[in-house]
């Protein structure tokens, strides 16, 4: 029997232990790993208020990330460990680095001590790849190398472009604008952008573990295969089917004074806001592409959901599907 043989039958049923299970795309890798035959434990915050987030068939363990004893204990008969929990609204740096990287170094610590293999997947962003434009991509990067560092652990680090799906409270208010005819541009002319259903994240992550030693120490970036990513056009035209929309471009220098302005309103009300002028660097980038060959070479995962099936989900868009779960268009 080849390695690659026998490293697919102990994975078929792993145990698996699951942060970030509640919230958007936590639900999506609950869903996945049970249907993917999984035994599978979620870390849920005591007094969390997304507590019944938590799917039928799927174990609890109540703790605090920060409570090294009960970490290690949840992760003692783990096979694989996947860290999911993250931060993506913050007023400074420390807002995002609590889940984005000193999470990340408790979680790999504890992996190292408690599991008989230490095997971890990291969800990180695309936005790791330019540390420099945000706090928030600062922080990614900063929690993949935490988890590169903890020695004695093995890990995969996944990449994912923009995901939307429904249950995403971040990407899909500026979908819904365009689904109602209405384009607010906030990128440059001729910028490319990536995209990823939750669904094929969930599935990208489930197609680590039976895989998880071709992987290994392997950083994989991911979206959902359309060529070159896509303009605004294109999204408009996937969303709106043919329909006319209304273009409202947003001069660079207006989302810079509205940021700040955002910002120090977020200050005053001591609330997390999404934009801040860190965002406004991320969304004025001209390019975010990825590409997804060396992850389909190590696992044989391939994107489903075309953009145009996936809206159709969001906004209950009827749709013809083709056999190869794309719909005709």
């Amino acid at each position: 029997m080849s390695p690659a043989r026998m490293d697919d039958q102990s994975a078929a049923d792993s145990r698996v232990v699951l942060t970030g299970a509640t919230g958007f795309i936590g639900q999506y890798l609950q869903r996945e790993l049970l249907q993917s035959g999984h035994d599978v434990t979620v870390l849920v915050r005591p007094g969390s208020a997304n507590a019944d987030r938590v799917l039928p068939g799927v174990h609890v363990r109540r703790l605090e990330l920060g409570d090294a004893g009960a970490l290690a204990d949840a992760l003692s008969t783990a096979d694989y460990a996947v860290y999911a929990a993250g931060a993506v609204r913050g007023r400074e740096p420390a807002d995002f680095d609590a889940a984005n990287v000193t999470g990340v170094a408790r979680f790999a610590a504890a992996a190292r001590q408690a599991m008989r293999r230490p095997r971890v997947v990291l969800i990180s962003s695309l936005a790791a790849t330019r540390p420099a434009l945000s706090d928030y991509a600062a922080s990614k990067r900063a929690g993949e190398a935490a988890l590169r560092d903890t020695h004695g652990v093995d890990w995969v680090i996944l990449r994912p472009s923009a995901v939307y799906g429904p249950g995403d409270r971040e990407l899909r208010p500026l979908l819904a604008a365009i689904h109602r005819g209405i384009v607010l541009r906030v990128g440059p002319r001729g910028q490319r952008l990536a995209l990823l259903h939750a669904a094929d994240l969930a599935r990208a992550v489930c197609a680590v573990i039976p895989h998880f030693d071709r992987c290994v120490e392997n950083c994989y970036e991911l979206d959902d295969g359309h060529p070159l990513g896509y303009g605004w056009p294109e999204i408009v035209q996937q969303v709106r089917r043919g329909r006319r929309a209304r273009y409202i471009p947003l001069p660079h220098a207006l989302l810079v004074i509205l940021a700040d302005l955002n910002l120090r309103l977020a200050i005053f009300l001591n609330r997390l806001p999404m934009l801040s002028p860190g965002k406004v660097r991320e969304l004025s980038e001209p390019s975010w592409l990825c590409n997804n060959r060396p992850f389909i070479a190590a696992t044989g995962w391939s994107p489903r959901i075309a953009l145009c099936d996936g809206v159709a989900t969001l906004f209950g868009v009827a749709t013809h599907v083709t056999q190869s779960g794309r719909s005709d268009r």
